[in-house]
């Protein structure tokens, strides 16, 4: 039995998703004509109470769409260290709009409207970029699945009104947030300029993201869609994907949050891990001691049919899944027990 908790992005489609695929309409979505996407961008739009929705082969497009909308070059957004849009986008804000990132740096990825107002740069000095737009992850990846508080950010859209910024939320694992907050699409729709949500990790589609905002950037969102290539023909086959999921995968979330919790309460008796993060999702980082190295802890695992991923500075990460199963909960649950340093130390 092979166990991966790589990322929740390894999920295979299931059979029923498949035959659900192969039995949409599709059409050429280059012109607005697959009926299946639209339903989709439809579907998704309507979830989170927003104007439009555009279907995007990936997340990463999905964002650096938005950030190329809601900027002009020689500008600069506001984010954490931590966030996707700076660490995992190839540099991307550079590249595709000229823009520059302020870092907040602050615990799990989180922060709140004081850190936003003191990372502001002063609109009348002409030494530094001029501030145009607040980026949030939710949940933030590096921050071990880490939900926002929705009262923080309505305190963060509010100074961004006050001082003319733009808002966007890297909503890659917002399902995640919402099984395990309660919280309704719409309350984070009504906050945003754009919202990009991802159909791929937790929810088992094999590709695609959404990019969800207000009537006033649909022009400029499909020309930079079709800029950076993500102008797809019968895209409705994946598109099916979307809506299956949307329909069957989300309330299976809650599963993947119980089984992360009961893995966190485990590594925390382990005599071998220093520290176990807070886990309120899907997302598990823990930091052994000195004396067992990440190195040696994946090749034991990966011996023992279980791959993982580290992160550096002793740190390792697991993801639960959709596709990680109470069978294979199981067996790494009790692998865990069993682990002797001696295993370890080899």
């Amino acid at each position: 039995m092979q166990i991966n908790l790589i990322s929740d992005t390894v999920t295979k489609p299931s059979n029923e998703m498949i035959k659900f695929m192969i039995n949409c309409k599709v059409g050429d979505d280059v012109f607005k004509e697959d009926p299946t996407v639209n339903k989709l961008e439809k579907k998704v739009s309507d979830l989170f109470g927003m104007d439009h929705a555009l279907f995007f082969p990936s997340g990463t497009m999905a964002n650096q769409t938005a950030i190329n909308i809601l900027t002009s070059p020689g500008e600069q957004l506001i984010c954490s260290k931590y966030a996707h849009v700076y660490n995992y986008e190839g540099g991307g804000v550079s590249f595709n709009s000229g823009v520059s990132c302020k870092l907040i740096d602050k615990p799990r990825g989180l922060f709140n409207y004081s850190d936003v107002e003191a990372a502001i740069n002063p609109p009348d000095f002409y030494h530094s970029p001029k501030t145009s737009l607040v980026c949030i992850e939710n949940t933030t990846n590096k921050g071990g699945g880490a939900c926002w508080d929705l009262d923080e950010i309505k305190k963060i859209k509010e100074t961004c009104i006050e001082n003319n910024l733009k808002f966007h939320l890297d909503g890659a694992r917002i399902w995640n947030a919402c099984v395990e907050s309660g919280y309704d699409y719409s309350d984070f729709g009504k906050l945003f300029d754009t919202i990009s949500v991802c159909l791929s990790k937790g929810l088992g589609c094999p590709v695609g993201s959404v990019l969800i905002f207000k009537e006033k950037y649909l022009k400029k969102t499909m020309k930079i869609r079709k800029i950076l290539g993500g102008g797809m023909r019968q895209s409705g086959y994946l598109a099916a994907c979307g809506l299956y999921a949307l329909e069957n995968n989300i309330q299976k979330l809650h599963q993947d949050h119980v089984r992360a919790r009961e893995i966190s309460n485990l590594l925390q008796k382990l005599y071998f891990v220093e520290e176990v993060y807070p886990v309120e999702t899907n997302i598990i980082i823990f930091k052994n001691k000195d004396q067992f190295s990440t190195h040696d802890f994946i090749n034991f695992m990966n011996h023992n049919g279980v791959q993982l991923i580290g992160m550096g500075d002793n740190k390792l990460r697991l993801v639960t899944h959709l596709d990680y199963t109470s069978d294979h909960h199981e067996k790494f649950m009790n692998l865990l027990s069993e682990i002797h340093s001696d295993n370890l130390l080899k």
